[in-house]
């Protein structure tokens, strides 16, 4: 069984469960405030695990099971499958810290939701293929393209500050998934300049 699917299993076992459960979706819950010891650090993982509602579960668990398949094989091809894991995580908690430094004052700011981890694992396969094409709304678009726009996107909204969404979540979970391949890669960016200054379409 991969990585990605064992992932996707657990995590949606645990938000089903703290659907129904207050106490078990309040202790996995990023909440800054109540982080002022670091036996409460933990929050910074285990928001990664529940979600607010059937809606954002489906749909980071189906971008975590689309490109996570992928991104696997790389790191596989790679020798260096076990990478997947610690760059998911990795994400997740890259992703919690921001949010947790700039709300760390404020009582009633939670967090929750996968979309780090996601974020990360999308932007190391924008890493390997950059010029792939995915489906934004059903309009094929180079991922490179995509990427570009959603740190943009991403940014400019946390800088709004308007709704519900953890806009720095997805900027930085998306920052961390692309330095942390370029690290692990052997080639150190190469191949990735290599691609990118040799564009391929395939709409």
């Amino acid at each position: 069984m991969s990585y990605t699917l064992i992932i996707v299993i657990i995590t949606v076992i645990i938000s089903y469960s703290a659907f129904s459960n207050d106490q078990l979706y309040n202790k996995f819950i990023l909440w800054p405030k109540r982080m002022d010891t670091p036996n409460e650090y933990y929050r910074l993982l285990s928001s990664g695990f529940i979600h607010a509602d059937w809606m954002h579960l489906i749909f980071n668990m189906l971008a975590l099971y689309l490109f996570g398949r992928y991104v696997e094989d790389y790191y596989e091809s790679l020798n260096k499958h076990f990478l997947f894991i610690v760059l998911y995580l990795g994400g997740v908690i890259a992703a919690s810290l921001p949010s947790f430094a700039k709300h760390k004052d404020d009582g009633y700011y939670r967090s929750l939701g996968a979309s780090g981890g996601v974020a990360a694992v999308l932007f190391s396969f924008v890493y390997f293929a950059p010029w792939e094409t995915i489906l934004i709304w059903f309009i094929p678009v180079p991922a490179i393209i995509a990427a570009i726009g959603y740190l943009i996107y991403s940014a400019y909204m946390s800088r709004k500050g308007i709704g519900a969404v953890n806009h720095d979540a997805h900027f930085w979970g998306a920052v961390y998934g692309f330095v942390f391949t370029l690290l692990f890669d052997p080639t150190h960016g190469r191949i990735f300049l290599e691609q990118v200054t040799h564009p391929t379409f395939n709409f």
